[in-house]
């Protein structure tokens, strides 16, 4: 799978998500090394704190079936009935994503036309990992 055509799934996976309070959606397209596909999209809720990330939700789906390897997301946000504009993890997705996946993990951030490449290092550079607990 192409970088645009990661991208554009998760462009897709964002018109999917509920965000009636901030009117804020995001979607996420994670691929695994296999070459599958996990789509995850935000769920906001009233009392804010249940609300759950698009990241977190396509990370979840792909460990709950059995995934474990890791190769790439794509994460799109932007305003409802806007065009998707540049979205960075939060540090709870940053924090899920070290858990999981390498240091040279790629996360793309953008649009489908225009987007960047970085590593899970350039956006969360002194986390906690697994290795800090051996």
């Amino acid at each position: 799978m192409t970088d645009f055509e990661l991208m554009a799934a998760a462009e897709q996976a964002r018109e999917r998500a509920y965000s009636p309070y901030s009117d804020f959606k995001v979607g996420a397209a994670l691929l695994t090394k296999r070459g599958s596909l996990y789509l995850g999209c935000n769920i906001e809720n009233a009392a804010f704190t249940p609300t759950v990330c698009a990241e977190r939700v396509a990370f979840f789906e792909a460990i709950k079936n059995g995934e474990r390897d890791f190769e790439a997301i794509a994460i799109v946000g932007g305003k409802v009935g806007e065009k998707p504009t540049f979205c960075s993890p939060c540090g709870v997705c940053r924090q899920v994503m070290t858990e999981f996946c390498q240091r040279d993990f790629r996360i793309l951030l953008g649009t489908k036309e225009n987007f960047t490449a970085y590593t899970i290092a350039d956006l969360f550079p002194l986390s906690f990992s697994p290795q800090n607990l051996q």
